[in-house]
């Protein structure tokens, strides 16, 4: 992988890499939608992973705090730790990778504390100029903290919030070109999730559940010395919906709905180009971030997510789903699929992901298995 440094840069060039690397483009010209701090948008565990990532209304567990935040308080255990593992781009790359470390604690029976880290490694690349030039190799990172409360409002409903600082070091240095020089920096941000929870599930476990989450409201983000190319980070707006069934005692089934919207606005046509309009492109970058909220209802940038999980007597799981995506949002279609198995305090998730549709718009987990462990940290108190 070459790394080309221009002046719209870092973020351009990762934004490929991560996104559009994702999903060629077809034969029909769409603007696809494209942010800073993409890795925020990775399925963060293996049991959301194959169930075509719907995660926002599905019973809480360790990675409730990366999903809805607001179920955290309805979890039966009283805490637990979660680990996933995810390759990414293993086709071509071995030493990419994204890692998540999620959990919850619960101090009564009315509230939780949650908390989670995600890592995400770019592996080695090798730097150069605009001639070609080689300027030395760089290992892109970026990662995100986050520290989140969430309480039950009633027996039915729950509310959270998440504070979350993100950090994306993509490349750092003075870099001359035939527009002047450029200095890299790493990147900062501050998010925030605000979420909602209904639970209409009754004494046995049967019923409705649903889920609204607001995440990554946030600052822009911005690799350069130039103060009027700040980057948007991937905010966006989620509903979800479950219904879980209860067949007898020892068998559930759970089907589950995500729908997403970018709440970004589309930037525009031929950007990093010479083709691009100037006067499109300074709008672009001069809108507000809570003005981009609504600005961003223009563009195409939609996901569906749709799951099913089977579970024989809460210890041995099966899973499926699929997902699909607008072309705004970079139309990658695919199939998933997952086991989980506990195993005392440990519960053990596989999730693998095979592409649908045009073979062009592959996605950087095609072929890929996914492995997340979660400990549970002891079950319901006796308040």
């Amino acid at each position: 992988m070459i790394l080309q440094w221009k002046k719209a840069a870092a973020l351009a060039a990762i934004s490929i890499v991560l996104g559009k690397a994702a999903s060629a483009q077809t034969t029909e010209k769409v603007n696809i939608v494209t942010t800073a701090t993409p890795f925020l948008r990775i399925s963060p565990d293996a049991r959301s992973g194959a169930m075509g990532d719907a995660g926002i209304a599905i019973s809480p567990d360790a990675n409730a705090t990366f999903w809805n935040n607001a179920k955290t308080p309805f979890a039966k255990s009283n805490g637990q730790i979660g680990f996933t593992y995810t390759p990414w781009l293993q086709d071509i790359a071995s030493d990419v990778y994204l890692i998540t470390l999620g959990g919850f604690y619960k101090p009564d029976e009315n509230q939780a504390i949650t908390g989670g880290v995600r890592y995400f490694n770019l592996g080695q690349i090798q730097l150069t100029d605009e001639s070609g030039a080689l300027q030395g190799s760089s290992t892109p990172k970026e990662f995100s903290i986050e520290l989140g409360y969430s309480r039950k409002v009633s027996d039915k409903f729950g509310v959270g919030i998440t504070g979350r600082f993100i950090n994306s070091n993509l490349g750092t240095g003075n870099i001359s070109s035939s527009e002047g020089d450029v200095v890299y920096k790493v990147g900062h941000a501050f998010a925030a999730d605000l979420s909602g929870y209904y639970n209409g599930l009754d004494d046995v476990g049967e019923g409705f559940t649903a889920g609204l989450t607001l995440s990554n409201l946030g600052t822009k983000i911005s690799y350069t010395n130039d103060a009027d190319s700040k980057q948007f980070i991937p905010a966006n707006l989620g509903l979800g919906g479950a219904y879980h069934f209860v067949l007898d005692d020892e068998n559930k089934l759970t089907f589950a709905l995500d729908l997403n919207h970018l709440l970004v606005p589309k930037a525009p046509d031929n950007v990093g180009t010479d083709e691009v309009d100037q006067q499109q492109l300074a709008d672009y970058y001069s809108t507000g971030v809570v003005s981009s909220w609504g600005k961003s209802f223009s563009n195409s940038a939609y996901q569906e997510s749709l799951g099913g999980e089977y579970s024989y007597n809460d210890l041995f799981f099966v899973r499926a789903g699929y997902h699909a995506e607008s072309k705004g949002a970079g139309d990658r279609n695919y199939f998933t699929a997952g086991v989980g198995i506990k195993y005392q305090v440990m519960n053990f998730n596989f999730a693998y992901l095979a592409p649908s549709g045009s073979s062009t718009n592959r996605n950087p987990l095609s072929n890929t298995l996914r492995f997340s462990l979660v400990f549970d940290l002891g079950s319901q108190k006796n308040y």
